[in-house]
């Protein structure tokens, strides 16, 4: 069975496709096939970066590394079950088809909640969600009371990820591993810092969720998307020198993968 890892969060903007693309670059060099689905059918932010890659890859004469995709539609159905019961066979196609060849699948779900993320949910050994680090995000995933900044209550994804965990129980299943990444942390604003922080750590312990760095706002993060490249590939591609933000920004990669502590995953970049 190979190890799903999906990338969720009701919000956009958050990085979910720059990590899942750092992801597949550092299972890849780590010797793993890795396979990817991307749930926002209409955005398709995941895909277009493979896309870019591909095209970065043919136009240079490079041979870096590249997930196997599949591609999922929308169902056309009239009827709301009958939709429902397409699109469930056709995840579960796409999950069999992957794993024939694949030790982990990168599944990157939309910015709302569509049946499709609902399942990736279910299935999900290891949940990632990248929130970018401010009291706005947070709503994602609880309600704070806005005169005292405690904490009133999980919000709706956050009953959601409830939910997929119990039927994951419900089946027999290895428990889901949690981890909410905080992204975007800057140098400024430090009041903020502190009062995500201490919401976090008391949610974590509430709802059952890991707490793990992510990656700081750095202008290379959006350069290396219209090239299909990651942070790992810099070397590759003849970049022999980095900069101090390049290397600062690659050990925060590094970083990511040993807190993940996913299965026979050694970090060789």
């Amino acid at each position: 069975m190979a190890h799903i890892i999906v990338l969720g969060n009701e919000k956009g903007g958050s990085g979910k496709s720059t990590t899942a693309m750092h992801l597949m670059a550092a299972l890849s060099r780590s010797g793993h096939q890795v396979g990817a689905l991307d749930l926002d059918l209409r955005q398709q932010s995941f895909f277009r970066y493979i896309d870019n890659r591909e095209a970065y890859c043919a136009l240079n004469d490079l041979d870096l590394p590249m997930p196997k995709r599949f591609a999922l539609r929308a169902s056309q159905e009239d009827s709301q079950s009958a939709a429902q019961a397409e699109e469930e066979s056709r995840f579960a196609d796409a999950l069999t088809t992957l794993e024939r060849d694949c030790s982990f699948i990168l599944i990157d779900c939309p910015g709302a909640h569509t049946r499709y993320a609902q399942m990736a949910h279910s299935v999900a050994d290891t949940l990632i969600t990248p929130m970018n680090d401010s009291l706005i995000d947070f709503d994602l995933l609880a309600r704070l009371d806005p005169a005292t900044g405690r904490v009133l209550g999980p919000s709706v994804y956050s009953e959601m990820v409830w939910d997929a965990r119990q039927l994951r129980a419900s089946a027999g299943l290895k428990p889901v591993d949690w981890v909410v990444l905080r992204n975007r942390m800057g140098t400024q604003n430090a009041l903020n810092k502190r009062k995500v922080g201490a919401a976090l750590a008391d949610l974590s312990k509430r709802i059952g969720f890991r707490l793990v760095p992510g990656f700081s706002e750095r202008v290379v993060f959006r350069e290396l998307f219209l090239d299909g490249l990651t942070l790992l590939d810099l070397k590759d591609i003849g970049r022999k020198t980095l900069n101090l933000s390049n290397i600062a920004a690659r050990q925060e990669v590094r970083d990511l993968i040993r807190a993940l502590d996913l299965p026979d995953v050694e970090i060789r970049f």
